[in-house]
């Protein structure tokens, strides 16, 4: 139980988390479509992990952490979440990095490879790493069928403060403009995040506030008070 609750204590957006036997029976036992089952099944089966959703003061309170489930096209795409006791994990761990990306399959194509190429490079200049979520990052974690012609590249970089994020989000905007879209999330100390457009925007002055993302919720912030501090007051975590 200790484990559980220091691995609650730690958890953070586009984190994965592994389940033990007892959980999937548990999750199993309880009553699900046919489709549901099918879904549930294989993610057993392949020790294919769930991811960290949005936490409420619920949750903490019971015992509970939230988690998500976003399942290929094969199964409709469908979106599954679960509560889930905190002792239950075995273990979290976390998208594959954007260099793991690239020395999967999945970076085999003309314009995806380029548009990595194009990205790593601006990452390591940034002195940054960012980890791949989104269809590109199940699929490489899965081995299922979850892209589509024209996909993002989602990722979430950590950023140690507000001029390694506008170090980046410079260089992003000079990436060229084939090829998938971008869509990152700088997560600065504390696990606040911002997508890296808007970012870019409000730091420019030309919006008066930015979309702050935590693991507890979202708020519209006009300070630099949580990209300044790991313990910013009024920030969702």
């Amino acid at each position: 139980m200790k484990a559980g609750r220091s691995m609650l204590d730690t958890l953070h957006r586009h984190q994965l988390v592994d389940l033990g036997p007892q959980a999937w029976a548990d999750l199993l036992e309880r009553p699900r479509d046919a489709q549901a089952r099918e879904i549930l099944t294989h993610w057993r089966d392949h020790a294919l992990p769930l991811v960290v959703a949005r936490q409420s003061a619920e949750h903490a309170a019971a015992g509970l952490m939230a988690l998500g489930l976003p399942a290929p096209g094969r199964w409709q795409r469908r979106r599954m979440g679960f509560d889930v006791a905190r002792g239950a994990a075995i273990g979290t761990r976390e998208f594959p990095s954007l260099d793991e990306l690239m020395a999967s399959p999945l970076a085999v194509s003309g314009a995806l490879q380029q548009a990595l190429d194009s990205l790593q490079q601006r990452l390591h200049t940034a002195g940054a790493t960012g980890f791949v979520f989104g269809s590109h990052g199940w699929q490489c974690i899965t081995g299922l069928p979850y892209l589509r012609p024209g996909s993002d590249i989602d990722l979430w970089v950590p950023v140690d403060g507000a001029e390694q994020g506008d170090r980046l989000a410079r260089l992003l905007q000079a990436m060229p403009q084939e090829g998938p879209r971008v869509d990152a999330e700088l997560v600065f100390p504390g696990g606040w995040a911002v997508a890296w457009r808007e970012w870019a925007a409000w730091r420019a002055g030309g919006v008066r506030s930015v979309l702050v993302k935590g693991l507890h919720g979202v708020a519209l912030r006009e300070d630099h008070e949580w990209c300044a501090s790991a313990a910013a007051p009024g920030v969702p975590a």
